[in-house]
């Protein structure tokens, strides 16, 4: 049996000698790709993905400009720093957003992951994924007032920025034929609509429902609008002086 191996491995040689070699594209991986060990856990990726943030560590040891110190037993680069957090990081460098599962847990964590890789630009996308979570978790305060004042018309205010833009999308400026946007006039935040008027100078513009050219919209015909989009979005009725 010995020497049958033996004579498998001479012919083997003679056929082609790198056949008993190790893998050469597995020893020397693309000079365009880096594979990094952090935590136990491998992961390979462009080495401009890793140095997008000049100034991040991360930066600086794709660059050379920080000595590798600590490597595995395949040669990767080793960062003793928890393994599967740093998908998150990578996943920001990849894509110059912060996406996380609607259930994350461990902001804490990726915070101080953010700043041991010197990535101010994470930090930050995690603090304003922070706020949208908690105002997404508060309870939203609708307000519309009817003043029954042409002057001052109709205030819609609500807590949720968000459902301010469905009432925006909801209407539109019709002027000569032309469709144009919602009237910037009335809005007079991202909180506040304030609808003081609803003809304007140039004759024959008119403020209309989407989808229903026709409809020229009322002070009530917005009330109801804006009530019937919250009822519908889940609010409920608390109060009404109506």
């Amino acid at each position: 049996m010995e020497w049958n191996l033996r004579r498998m491995e001479s012919e083997l040689r003679q056929i082609n000698p790198d056949l008993l070699q190790p893998s050469k594209s597995f020893k020397k991986p693309s000079s365009g790709t880096i594979t990094i060990n952090v935590g136990g856990y491998l992961y390979a990726a462009q080495r401009q993905t890793l140095a997008k943030h000049p100034g991040s560590l991360l930066e600086e040891m794709v660059t050379g400009k920080k000595p590798v110190v600590h490597v595995d037993s395949m040669g990767n680069t080793f960062i003793d720093r928890d393994g599967p957090i740093f998908r998150h990081v990578l996943n920001f460098l990849r894509m110059g957003e912060l996406v996380l599962p609607d259930d994350f847990k461990e902001a804490g964590l990726l915070r101080r992951e953010a700043n041991f890789y010197r990535l101010s630009e994470l930090a930050q996308a995690l603090q304003d994924w922070e706020q949208q979570q908690a105002t997404q978790h508060e309870p939203a305060f609708l307000e519309v007032t009817d003043s029954h004042e042409r002057s001052h018309g109709l205030r819609v205010y609500c807590s949720d920025s968000t459902f301010i833009e469905k009432v925006k999308n909801r209407l539109v400026q019709i002027s000569k034929s032309r469709l144009d946007d919602f009237p910037e006039e009335f809005e007079v935040s991202s909180n506040i609509i304030q609808f003081r008027h609803f003809i304007k100078s140039e004759q024959g513009s008119r403020l209309v429902l989407k989808q229903d050219s026709t409809f020229l919209c009322t002070l009530e015909c917005l009330k109801l609008e804006t009530v019937m989009l919250a009822l519908k979005g889940g609010f409920r009725l608390l109060t009404s002086l109506d």
